[in-house]
């Protein structure tokens, strides 16, 4: 392919180290001027594409490019916007090939989960079938690390340590106040279909008795009087109780405790706060006295504490995607394949897209106990390696010193989009 222009986009929910992606997409990409001209990145994600709203990273300085690599949440906009399938409605991926076509657009990278390897896969087929052919590479970013085909995903190490640091922090909070007050304590996590957030959690217990003392997935049915069981047995045992629950939990036959009714951008069930829904079921049944918190954005933005291993793997992800292109690689994701957990060692590995789109990886039976509210020796040898290491940003008046991008959107060149 002759030297063409590159668009980057960032979609759903941001993690504290996609713009460790984005700098490796751009970094890159500048050590190839003889192939990659501009790299665009689309404002709010593919929103940006859609109403070519594309700004112009050219006119980031080196300096700003690689603070991105220690900065959180999305530096170019991300967006919860889903593409409608081809065969409902074609005109917003023939909107994309336009956009593309009008600024010479050859590489499309996309930086998102199941839904977002989707769209990129989508478009690689339309621009054949439009006589555009388009070099489409899907990267994995998602802290709910339920991409297929990676052993995981940019995103889930540094919000597993934020929860195992923090379930080990409250805990030691709640075991010293709890001879007057407080005996339970519930951590809310996120996760809708797949428990590794949660089950992260388990990595902060050193020793028997330590929290966590349940944790509940999704991949297991609730179980009122089993969970209610084991708080009652904490409390007499330990004297407290720390529970981490993920969003996503439901009953047995299907319904979300925490399902607010409504739906969200992606279609998916809105859930609205399981955490005081189990601390009130909690208080209700055995009288205790709680506390709860719900991590929410806390947990995918704390760039603060975020793993050196995801951070070294977010930034090859964005490396290899751009390698990929240029070696003539289409419609498929670059990968991270363990070799061995300890000492902990991986490689750069390679998905077709369409083996990973709108498919979800959930917890393995190995990776829970027995009685469903613990995770294995198992899961811990498979999380420990993921949130170890720190790479602490730079301060400056003790804050953490994050990049601010410039955002100069080029001139548009076609009518606005009206699908």
């Amino acid at each position: 392919m002759s030297r063409k222009n590159a668009f980057y986009a960032q979609s759903g929910g941001v993690t504290a180290v996609i713009n460790a992606t984005a700098c490796g997409v751009i970094e890159t990409a500048r050590q190839h001027p003889d192939r990659i001209g501009t790299v665009y990145a689309g404002r709010a994600g593919i929103l940006g594409a859609l109403h070519e709203e594309l700004i112009d990273t050219a006119h980031e300085s080196p300096e700003t490019i690689s603070a991105l690599r220690h900065t959180p949440a999305g530096a170019f906009g991300s967006a919860r916007y889903k593409l409608k399938g081809l065969e409902d409605n074609r005109a917003e991926y023939e909107r994309l090939i336009e956009v593309f076509e009008a600024h010479d657009i050859g590489y499309f990278f996309y930086n998102g989960g199941g839904d977002s390897q989707d769209t990129a896969h989508k478009v690689s087929q339309l621009g054949d079938s439009l006589g555009y052919p388009i070099t489409c590479i899907g990267i994995p970013k998602t802290v709910d690390n339920d991409l297929p085909g990676t052993d995981t995903c940019p995103g889930f190490g540094s919000v597993a340590k934020y929860i195992a640091v923090s379930t080990r922090e409250a805990g030691l909070d709640v075991r010293s106040m709890a001879e007057t007050s407080t005996k339970v304590f519930v951590l809310e996590t996120m996760g809708r279909h797949a428990g590794w957030i949660a089950a992260a959690a388990g990595l902060a217990r050193e020793e028997d008795g330590d929290p966590p003392h349940v944790i509940l997935l999704p991949e297991v049915a609730f179980d009122r009087e089993r969970f209610l069981a084991r708080v009652r047995e904490s409390v007499e045992r330990f004297g407290y109780c720390v529970v981490v629950v993920s969003e996503g939990v439901r009953t047995a036959d299907g319904t979300f405790l925490a399902d607010q009714g409504s739906k969200d951008a992606f279609g998916h069930t809105q859930l609205g706060g399981v955490a005081p829904v189990v601390a009130q079921m909690i208080k209700d049944a055995l009288g205790y006295k709680y506390h709860y918190a719900v991590a929410d954005y806390l947990q995918r933005a704390a760039r603060h504490i975020a793993s050196a291993t995801d951070v070294e793997q977010a930034y090859a992800m964005g490396r290899a995607a751009v390698e990929f292109a240029l070696a003539g690689r289409n419609a498929v994701m670059p990968t991270i394949r363990r070799l061995a957990d300890a000492p902990y060692r991986w490689e750069v590995g390679e998905a077709e897209l369409a083996s990973v789109a709108n498919v979800e990886a959930k917890m393995p039976s190995e990776y829970i106990s027995d009685d469903g509210l613990d995770i294995t020796d198992a899961c811990r040898r498979y999380l420990r390696p993921l949130i170890e290491g720190e790479d602490y940003p730079p301060y400056r008046d003790g804050l953490p010193d994050y990049a601010r991008v410039q955002g100069v959107l080029v001139d548009r060149k076609l009518p606005p989009f009206k699908g």
